[in-house]
């Protein structure tokens, strides 16, 4: 699932696992096969065409499960309790080993109402040479996770000759960044190695239950843009989706005439890309290439603002670190 805002006929997302011959993943006693890139759903999905829905909160056609179609579903929060209760259900690797561990942490320390085991875990299909991926749950479960990252004897920080390993990991995603700027903003986010197997964890922080920011919000699209911009305020960038205060200083590219126009009535990015929750700081000057959107809703999140989604087949909407 992606975004906290769903349509009443659809929970809005991608596919992550689909059937292929080809796959390494067995699910319901079929061989599947990951899909990392989100847009590449639409073709994955070509033969389902109900499952392309337009989402009015985030201004464009995207993919979703229609909700009568829903067999099944996998409860972060459920699986971190399951896993602890039973530890049978894991295959015994290193990496296993290190998610065991940390889950008794978690456990320990009372906070299994506001983190969850995500990705190949969550639906049974991990392999030894998995990543671990957790998500925290609203300001409470922040806190919780830069605690869980700050225990040494669970998870190490990258550095020294695994930075290297970061940045290749990520480069690839967030082409355009500068090795000193990509490991800047990257060491902002809650990642690691595990502290035995050696394994890459993260946790991607969402909103809380009863978060609203972005209800009853409405984008229509106007273009593409691409400017620098400095970070006015971060403090709703801590979560995805992320809503960050931003002051356009200077427009690079655009689609659209005379786009210094709207360059001064630009004042949020909002970001549907999990890479840029907590990379960015008040103060710091963004490279931004997105999309032009304006929105309205309410409080503070109306107007124009830069989107970034993985939704394009055509575009690689970029946040990046500027000197």
């Amino acid at each position: 699932m992606i975004g906290d805002v769903h349509p009443n006929s659809h929970w809005l997302g991608y596919v992550k696992y689909y059937p292929d011959v080809r796959g390494d993943r067995t699910l319901f006693g079929k061989t599947y096969r990951q899909n990392t890139i989100v847009s590449k759903a639409f073709g994955i999905l070509a033969d389902r065409p109900e499952c392309y829905v337009y989402s009015s909160a985030i201004g464009c056609v995207i993919t979703g499960v229609p909700r009568e179609d829903v067999v099944l579903h996998y409860s972060c929060r459920n699986a971190l309790t399951t896993l602890h209760k039973s530890t049978d259900l894991l295959d015994g690797s290193p990496v296993s080993e290190d998610l065991l561990t940390i889950v008794d942490w978690i456990t320990r320390e009372g906070f299994t109402d506001v983190i969850g085991v995500t990705g190949s875990f969550l639906v049974g299909v991990a392999g030894p040479r998995s990543d671990i991926d957790l998500v925290c749950y609203g300001p409470r479960g922040y806190e919780a996770a830069e605690a869980l990252f700050t225990e040494r004897s669970l998870i190490c920080p990258y550095e020294g000759e695994n930075l290297t390993r970061l940045y290749l990991r990520r480069a690839r995603y967030m082409a355009g960044s500068s090795y000193d700027m990509l490991l800047r903003q990257e060491a902002r986010k809650l990642q690691g190695l595990t502290a035995g197997a050696g394994a890459h964890i993260n946790c991607e922080p969402l909103r809380a239950d009863d978060d609203r920011t972005f209800h009853d919000v409405v984008a229509r699209e106007v273009g593409q843009i691409s400017v620098l911009a400095r970070i006015t305020d971060h403090r709703q960038g801590l979560a995805t989706p992320a809503l960050y205060g931003i002051e356009v200083q200077a427009v690079i590219a655009s689609t659209i005439d005379e786009p210094e126009v709207f360059a001064r009535r630009i004042t949020h990015l909002r970001s549907y890309l999990g890479a840029y929750t907590g990379a960015f700081r008040e103060g710091d000057t963004v490279h931004l290439s997105g999309r032009l959107v304006h929105t309205q809703g309410r409080g503070r999140t109306g107007g124009f603002a830069i989107e970034l989604t993985p939704w394009s087949a055509t575009e690689s909407y970029l946040a990046n670190l500027a000197r």
